[in-house]
């Protein structure tokens, strides 16, 4: 039984007339007549009664117009739906994203976004994390894709979307190159490079390092992904990235950390109690898609 069938059967059903029924649903007498009578050949029962030009329903037929009027006035709407969402799709949406999901994942989620509503204008700001808070509470922001708030914000709604542990990445030719995994207290004394305190994932790596009784020696404080894994390619400071970074490249080894090992949940960011436009509703589909897809290649 098909979708059509039903609308041919409703159509004379209501006009008791195959003319008028075929016209309404814009095909030839025949085919409705062919149609109406597959129908009744799979439910194994006649819907209507045919004595010369006259039509009128049977008790069967009234029993399948009672029930499935309601169905069909579902799938009306959700048509309906469909069409004037894909029409609302529109306007500007403007988007914080940190720099960790700015390299690939949140560049590639606007391609495929604008392949499909190239009339949307997507505005990206690449900030901290406590920068994306403050601009989603202030309205500047539509979205924020970013990491769970340290601190609780009520006005503030939080979609984990994966977690992600961090890593210690060194060169093929640091001493450490070797291990499989390194205890957080081993990076006492070690040379390390970090972010700087703009970014919540400091907080975590510091937290993390006391709670191991471990004072590395931190060489420097950086605030680009890319200047960090350079720095650890070219000498023997080790630095803490997120594991996703990892793109196999044979210059560099990324290896686990433990006791503890740090962990951070990326997510989505908006304001709560504030109606989303359905081009933000749309784009923030996009973002689960990656990810379930694993097209998280940003770290």
């Amino acid at each position: 039984m098909e979708l059509r069938h039903l609308r041919y059967f409703e159509a004379l059903a209501q006009t008791l007339s195959f003319t008028k029924a075929a016209e309404r649903v814009h095909v030839t007498q025949s085919t409705l007549s062919h149609q109406i009578r597959q129908l009744e050949e799979e439910l194994g029962q006649a819907l209507f009664d045919r004595i010369g030009k006259r039509v009128s329903m049977t008790e069967a037929g009234e029993t399948l117009l009672l029930n499935i009027g309601p169905a069909l006035r579902q799938v009306d709407a959700a048509v309906h739906a469909i069409r004037d969402s894909t029409q609302a799709v529109s306007g500007e949406i403007r988007i914080g994203t940190t720099q960790s999901f700015n390299i690939r994942l949140v560049p590639n989620c606007i391609a495929e976004f604008l392949a499909r509503y190239p009339s949307v204008r997507l505005a990206v700001e690449e900030l901290p994390a406590l920068q994306i808070i403050e601009q989603l509470q202030a309205g500047s922001l539509d979205l924020g894709i970013s990491y769970r708030p340290d601190a609780p914000a009520h006005d503030l709604w939080f979609e984990q979307l994966y977690t992600e542990e961090m890593r210690l990445v060194v060169s093929a030719n640091h001493p450490l190159a070797h291990r499989r995994r390194i205890r957080m207290t081993e990076l006492h004394g070690a040379r390390i490079a970090v972010f700087s305190r703009q970014f919540s994932t400091r907080q975590l790596i510091d937290d993390c390092l006391q709670a191991a009784g471990a004072e590395p020696i931190i060489i420097a404080e950086l605030n680009s992904i890319n200047a960090m894994l350079e720095l650890a390619r070219c000498t023997d400071i080790a630095v803490i990235i997120g594991a996703s970074a990892d793109t196999g490249d044979s210059g560099l080894r990324f290896l686990p950390l433990e006791d503890p090992t740090p962990q951070r949940t990326p997510g989505l960011l908006w304001q709560r109690g504030i109606p989303r436009s359905m081009s933000v509703k749309y784009f923030a589909t996009v973002i689960r898609r990656a990810v379930a897809k694993g097209k998280v290649d940003g770290p």
